[in-house]
């Protein structure tokens, strides 16, 4: 299989202070590891575009992108939220993470690759509609599921999200929106602490309490996802790639391993193989033990290249 790495260098230049822990560093970690293990050397590897003001407002009111913008210091960095900070850089980097999905998403309807995973910072899921907050500036996925319905007429798009927070950003965007199928597994009770209990009919939530192990959580998996995503038959699969449920991760309690992390890209892969002629599109969230980090998004490669996992 043909597996696209889109990154670009703009990512770096987006920085919370040197105590932040959603650093540059990230990125570095997870090129390094690729790098060593050779799985980078295996992938297609191609640079992002800025996001175009058309893909940003099919998700983010243009009042609102405007708002942003007057927010961009000249030097130094503001704070937007308690844990959500911005330097001069900031949405140049946001602005190349989300439009990196977009080309994720022209990749594989013009069959220039399979699958795609886009090494991109600042993450994306937690942004609302409206709204900026929990490291994330534009959503990302949302901004590529919009982008493949409108330039693609896609009607069914699944956007599946293991980070160890749920994606309140993405079920903002989707809410109540019959062509968007959102699947989140999180830490329950957790940040973001809203849109928890959300009882939309598009929405799957999967919370999961502190201290969740891996055949826990692959038969929670097993019991929430497969039957919504057999039942909507997507004609693209979005992934929202989350590291730091794994139980190295200092920023929550979950409890998994490498292993899952190729595990549930197998069985994403197999849904797009089964209703999206193999269509998948894959986007960095979060994950912030640099070294499981390095290694989770290695065993995520491997499992969009074909490779075992042990191999």
């Amino acid at each position: 299989m043909i597996t696209a790495y889109i990154t670009h260098p703009d990512c770096q230049l987006h920085h919370m202070g040197p105590e932040h822990p959603e650093s540059p560093l990230r990125l570095e970690a997870i090129r390094a590891r690729l790098m060593l293990s050779g799985v980078l050397q295996q992938t297609m590897q191609s640079e992002a575009r800025e996001a175009t003001e058309e893909q940003l407002a099919r998700v983010h009111p243009l009042r609102h992108l405007r708002a942003l913008d007057k927010c961009v210091p000249e030097h130094g960095i503001v704070t937007l939220d308690s844990d959500t900070m911005m330097n001069p850089d900031s949405l140049k980097a946001a602005r190349v993470a989300a439009g990196a999905v977009a080309r994720g998403v022209d990749q594989v309807f013009r069959h220039q690759a399979d699958n795609v995973f886009c090494a991109v910072r600042p993450p994306g899921h937690h942004a609302e509609a409206s709204d900026a907050m929990g490291f994330c500036f534009y959503n990302n996925v949302a901004v590529g599921a919009a982008h493949a319905r409108a330039k693609y007429g896609a009607r069914r798009i699944a956007i599946l999200d293991f980070d160890v927070h749920q994606c309140n950003g993405t079920i903002d965007i989707f809410k109540d929106d019959p062509e968007v199928l959102v699947c989140t597994s999180f830490q329950f009770p957790f940040y973001p602490w809203r849109y928890l209990r959300s009882e939309w009919q598009n929405v799957v939530n999967t919370p999961l309490p502190a201290g969740t192990d891996s055949a826990a959580f692959r038969q929670a998996i097993e019991d929430d996802w497969l039957p919504a995503l057999h039942a909507f038959k997507p004609e693209i699969v979005l992934v929202s790639a989350g590291f730091d449920a794994h139980r190295e991760d200092p920023m929550a309690e979950l409890c998994l391993e490498d292993e899952d992390y190729h595990w549930i890209t197998h069985m994403a892969l197999e849904i797009a193989a089964l209703y999206a002629d193999g269509r998948l599109v894959s986007v960095l969230e979060g994950g912030y033990d640099l070294d499981s980090l390095g290694r989770c998004a290695e065993a995520h490669l491997k499992a969009l290249l074909g490779l075992p996992f042990g191999d």
